[in-house]
């Protein structure tokens, strides 16, 4: 980890919003449907919204029909890390920000090729760094 994990729970309420320390910092969950990217057709780069590192591409975004963007795969090794959340009466897989350990959302097995993977992620833990499409 970097020096972000250093940061005091004062100096992350100072650079997040209410609702990204809520849900980077505290583990919290945005309700379904209502995150500025779950329907984000744009290209480019997610980013953490805690420390700004690369966490996925939006070549590998796709509808999962669950209110939350949805990724197949995180953008390179080692950009995410996972843990095991037995919260809320069920066992999950969580993703955070390698960098940061910011509290990305949760990972499951029931997503598309190529990986299998859903990577359910909250809008509010990403920023996404805009491009333009290639010439084609």
């Amino acid at each position: 980890m970097t020096q972000q994990t250093d940061k005091t729970k004062t100096d992350w309420r100072k650079q997040l919003t209410p609702e990204q320390y809520r849900i980077l910092r505290g583990k919290g969950t945005e309700p379904a449907f209502t995150g500025k990217y779950h329907e984000c057709r744009d290209v480019g780069v997610y980013r953490c919204a805690g420390c700004g590192a690369e966490l996925f591409s939006s070549d590998s975004k796709f509808d999962s029909g669950t209110g939350w963007p949805s990724f197949h795969s995180p953008i390179g090794e080692g950009s995410v890390a996972v843990a095991e959340d037995d919260s809320l009466l069920m066992r999950r897989t969580e993703v955070l920000c390698a960098n940061c350990e910011g509290h990305l959302g949760h990972v499951f097995d029931d997503g598309p090729a190529p990986t299998g993977k859903r990577y359910c992620i909250n809008s509010a833990s990403l920023d996404l760094e805009k491009r333009d499409e290639p010439a084609g």
